[in-house]
């Protein structure tokens, strides 16, 4: 088991208990008893859920987050709850960035490719061949 690897909880190393008096035995038990926690168990789950694509969090949404409670025996829909209306204004406001963040790229895209065509132009121009003999001594002339 463990203890005969000299491991308690978390991983940390500790004094095999084999080779301990039983006094110090004891406290090597209840040190080890504060160590553990369920952090590994914790993330499993969500880890798994991520990995299939979905939530991290089972209740982050779904039928049973998003749907209400409750309506009228009448059928008519029962007024949105203060968290439905809290998920909807916060998707909102992620549509609202997503869409500026989006335009942001455009814009910096198109002065990029205009600042690309405007240096190619200019290697253009320093590449064209320069007139060479007669050519360039009728100008001074």
């Amino acid at each position: 088991g463990p203890w005969t690897r000299g491991f308690i909880g978390n991983g940390h190393r500790t004094p095999e208990p084999a080779a301990l008096p039983l006094p110090q035995l004891c406290s090597v038990f209840s040190a080890g008893v504060r160590r553990l926690h369920c952090g590994a168990a914790a993330w499993a789950g969500s880890q798994w859920r991520l990995q299939q694509g979905l939530s991290a969090n089972p209740s982050g949404y779904g039928p049973l987050t998003e749907l209400p409670d409750w309506s009228y025996a009448d059928g008519r829909p029962a007024p949105p709850m203060k968290g439905q209306l809290r998920r909807k204004a916060e998707r909102e406001k992620f549509a609202r960035r997503v869409v500026l963040l989006s335009q942001e790229m455009d814009t910096g895209l198109q002065a990029w490719q205009l600042k690309q065509q405007k240096l190619q132009e200019e290697r253009k121009q320093k590449n064209v061949l320069k007139p060479k003999g007669a050519s360039l001594k009728r100008p001074s002339q």
